[in-house]
């Protein structure tokens, strides 16, 4: 099942707004639980319900919260293992980067990909069952697409993993 797209932006763009210590406060409770009852978050910034209501229902409008989502455990999800994929294009022209884009959309176990500067054009977070798993994403991707060079690494240990972003540049 493919990701929902993220929240169209409704209202003024963030960038035209202004955010203060509260907003930035009530970002920080969403990022680390997105069901906090506004109650609690309120309460937490010292707000009533309404205003910190209007506050988030602004944030979502401008794009600021993009979605709310659930954290699966990969292990309970049987897909304990994390693969970084390091990818070299063999060219740099639009056809291919769509078509790999449409590749990378196609195959779930892909759950984040990002094009770079550097050495390296593109970077794929894969997380699968098993090595065996990972082979068969690596040829899906090599059976649909010419690439350079691609480089597997395998994660060892997850030292760090968050999905909150700082929020004290707002």
């Amino acid at each position: 099942m493919s990701q929902k797209p993220p929240r169209k932006p409704k209202g003024k763009p963030a960038e035209s707004l202004s955010f203060d210590a509260i907003d930035q406060q009530i970002l920080d409770i969403l990022q680390h639980d997105s069901d906090t009852p506004i109650a609690a978050i309120s309460d937490a910034v010292g707000l009533s319900a309404t205003p910190c209501w209007r506050r988030i229902k602004r944030m979502e409008d401008a794009g600021i919260i993009k979605g709310r989502v659930a954290l699966v455990n990969q292990v309970q999800a049987n897909v304990p293992m994390t693969v970084f994929i390091g990818i070299t294009a063999p060219r740099h022209e639009i056809g291919w980067t769509t078509q790999f884009r449409e590749l990378v959309e196609e195959i779930p176990e892909v759950v984040e990909a990002y094009r770079l500067t550097g050495t390296v054009d593109y970077i794929l977070k894969v997380v699968v069952p098993d090595i065996t798993a990972y082979d068969g994403v690596y040829k899906r991707m090599i059976e649909k697409l010419d690439f350079s060079q691609i480089n597997s690494m395998i994660s060892m240990e997850e030292l760090k993993f968050t999905t909150a972003i700082p929020t004290k540049y707002l």
